[in-house]
């Protein structure tokens, strides 16, 4: 009886891509033309991050929002942002298991476009190819639970002073 209860939780739960799609894009080069004379020995930053709309019972729009800043000796060589979303069918999970969905399983799921977004428009843009390395979104999940979780010890054990 168990294992048929098993069984049909599993049937139940179901993760359906929807769809993908480029809902934002943001290429800049501040200081062109005169970074095209400069040797190309660049620093990059990377920032990613992730927003979460819940649009209906089952359905779930995931953003990546990936901003590659360029420098080449101090100086701004490009921004490029880009804000990947897929729309998930996310039914019959748990709350446990929605978490690691939304925060990891959706963002590695839609990377891989955004990483041709960004290399797409890093080459357009007049600069060499840019190919973004993969990226562990479990970890990067696990650090911002971690982080919360830092963030809610620290206020508790501070609580607001009243003058």
């Amino acid at each position: 009886m168990a294992e048929d209860n098993a069984a049909a939780q599993e049937q139940q739960a179901r993760f359906i891509i929807q769809k993908i799609y480029t809902k934002d894009i943001s290429f800049e080069t501040p200081n062109s033309p005169a970074i095209f004379r400069e040797e190309w020995k660049p620093t990059l930053d990377l920032q990613l991050g992730t927003e979460h709309e819940k649009i209906d019972e089952e359905n779930h729009e995931i953003v990546l929002v990936v901003t590659v800043t360029a420098r080449v000796n101090d100086k701004v060589a490009f921004i490029a942002e880009v804000k990947q979303a897929g729309i998930f069918t996310l039914a019959g999970y748990s709350d446990d298991e929605m978490g690691p969905l939304i925060g990891s399983y959706c963002p590695n799921t839609v990377f891989p476009f955004a990483r041709e977004v960004v290399a797409d428009m890093v080459t357009k843009g007049g600069f060499p190819q840019l190919v973004l390395a993969p990226v562990n979104f479990d970890a990067v999940y696990k650090r911002k639970l971690d982080s919360m979780a830092q963030m809610r010890e620290q206020s508790a054990g501070n609580p607001e002073q009243t003058h």
